[in-house]
């Protein structure tokens, strides 16, 4: 069983949908703070904010601050002896928040459609501090706040909010913590809740006291109560979020505690951007977890950062992307530096037509590409540096019971290879060795070779003729990668001159233009839209002409 864990995504609902539809796995679970502000703009989040510390100040001033601030305002308007002008303030700031409530509803609304567009895994999700009670909301059947799930034979349950109080947030809708620090042992909601849920696996957005929980400004403020049940009863997993400067991987009273740090872009406390993307892909076997992998989704690529596996009952840490691990261990942009840039429009236009079809993706595309991961990590031992790139119906998410698979095969070779690649010996073992791991159940073909040699050779000497590294980049731009920590440093190399990658893509412009015009690739586009007929979903007139335009069909 396949887990994979985000939390803080703060409104990156794109961000979103490009992680479910560039990963595979079981179980997807969201840690919390799924919106940024309960507005649709920033101006009328700003005023609403100053309005809500007004009142806040206020209660603090008249001794309520056991009643949340919407009940405190509407007692100030029930009270003769209110100002006038506090009255019209106390007005403005209650229509405020019912105009928040129904953003804030239509927000989650659309998050559960992007998460409808995965029907196979299950989605679960708890709120944040940022979010109101997911119960009255379109996630409500995705909810894991006081509840669990039985997951295969693995009890999954839920506990969500935090015990800061978030200013901009209606005080009124969010789901109230009893689970803090002060909070007795047998009044502690969340304590209580997982004693009588025996889970397996607990999600909470506040860390457990000590673990991922510092405040650079406070120290530790995590739960007590969380730490005290996990020491005192058996879990897999702890997964949490809120604090996104101290995150990791812990193995601590035979508990496993991650905090990926956040998913969504956030705004520090000295008014900078940091970048998000990060995230835990978990890996199960016979309900033990056996590899956990910290990885970073930048743009429409799912970067390794980092694999902890168990060997000889001991926890070990392999970083594979320094540079990238070591940014966020400094908090630090790493992604924000590179220079953003536009394909040439052929590949602009295949990316929006691919980007259409795989919001529905099949179930039998997803089987085919956790295959070929399982293929590539079973041979790890005998091809240090092995990836593949997906072409054809995988690439486009459309892929049916009697599909094939396209591959391009990425390798590293120190000799010249011949002109046909299946004269190599280095393709043929490769070649070889996938077909073993794959087995009987899918045929593949390998359309091209690619040595990654070559191609870091040639980025670095800037070789504009480099026959190889314009395929390499053809591919890059439009195919799905198997084992893309293999290529991602040399990506990352490429990506430092944008100019020099667009001469190359220019380099194969014609090339595109004369394949997009073939027979069989019309054909092919014909196929998956005749599968979209099937699932019952009709195509958009807009991606059709873009689709026209690409294969440059004149339908006049």
């Amino acid at each position: 069983m396949k887990i994979v864990y985000i939390t803080d995504i703060h409104g990156a609902f794109n961000q979103v949908a490009t992680l479910l539809s560039e990963t595979v796995a079981d179980i997807y679970i969201v840690g919390g703070d799924l919106i940024d502000i309960p507005f649709y703009n920033i101006k009328s989040a700003i005023k609403y904010h100053k309005r809500q510390s007004f009142f806040h100040a206020l209660r603090r001033q008249k001794n309520k601050n056991e009643m949340i601030i919407e009940d405190f305002v509407e007692e100030l308007l029930k009270n003769s002896d209110t100002s006038e002008e506090i009255k019209e303030k106390a007005t403005k700031y209650l229509n405020y928040t019912i105009r928040a409530r129904r953003v804030m509803q239509q927000k989650y609304k659309v998050l559960e459609n992007i998460f409808l567009a995965k029907p196979k895994a299950q989605i679960l999700t708890i709120p944040g501090n940022y979010d109101m009670d997911l119960k009255y909301t379109s996630l409500h059947s995705r909810d894991l706040h006081l509840h669990r799930y039985n997951q295969k034979g693995l009890i999954i349950a839920g506990y969500g909010g935090a015990s800061t109080w978030t200013a901009g947030i209606p005080e009124r809708f969010i789901v109230k913590y009893n689970a803090g620090i002060g909070v007795d042992d047998k009044k502690n909601e969340m304590f209580n809740f997982f004693k009588a849920s025996k889970p397996d696996i607990i999600v909470t957005h506040q860390p457990a006291h000590g673990i991922f929980d510092r405040l650079s400004f406070k120290g530790p403020s995590g739960s007590p109560a969380l730490r005290t049940f996990a020491t005192n009863y058996p879990l897999k997993l702890c997964l949490t979020g809120h604090i996104h400067n101290d995150w990791g991987f812990k193995f601590v009273d035979e508990t496993i505690f991650l905090n990926p740090s956040n998913f969504g872009e956030v705004t520090t406390t000295q008014g900078e951007v940091s970048e998000g993307g990060f995230f835990h892909k978990i890996e199960l076997e016979d309900e033990e977890v056996k590899k956990v992998t910290f990885k970073k989704l930048v743009e429409n690529r799912v970067h390794d950062l980092a694999e902890y596996y168990s060997k000889d009952n001991t926890w070990h840490e392999e970083i594979i992307d320094q540079e990238r691990f070591t940014a966020r261990k400094l908090e630090k942009n790493y992604d924000m530096k590179i220079e953003k840039y536009s394909h040439i429009p052929e590949i602009e236009l295949f990316k929006d037509i691919k980007k259409y079809y795989n919001m529905y993706q099949t179930e039998e595309t997803e089987k085919r590409i956790d295959r070929l991961e399982n293929a590539l990590q079973s041979i790890k031992g005998e091809f240090k540096d092995l990836a593949l790139d997906i072409v054809g119906s995988v690439n486009m998410g459309t892929s049916q019971k009697s599909s094939d698979i396209d591959l391009v095969l990425y390798v590293r070779c120190n000799s010249n290879c011949p002109d046909l690649i299946e004269q190599c010996p280095h393709f043929k073992a490769a070649q070889k060795t996938i077909t073993k791991a794959l087995g009987q159940d899918y045929e593949f073909e390998i359309v091209d070779c690619v040595n990654l040699n070559i191609v870091e050779q040639t980025i670095i000497t800037k070789n504009y003729e480099c026959e190889t590294t314009q395929r390499f980049v053809t591919y890059r731009s439009i195919c799905r990668p198997i084992n893309y920590k293999i290529i991602a440093p040399i990506e990352d190399i490429l990506n430092e001159n944008i100019e020099f990658r667009k001469e190359l893509e220019g380099s194969v412009r014609s090339y595109l233009k004369i394949f997009s015009n073939t027979t069989k690739h019309i054909e092919s586009f014909d196929k998956y839209e005749s599968r979209l007929k099937a699932m019952g979903i009709k195509m958009p007139e807009y991606i059709r002409k873009k689709i026209q335009v690409y294969l440059q069909i004149d339908k006049n």
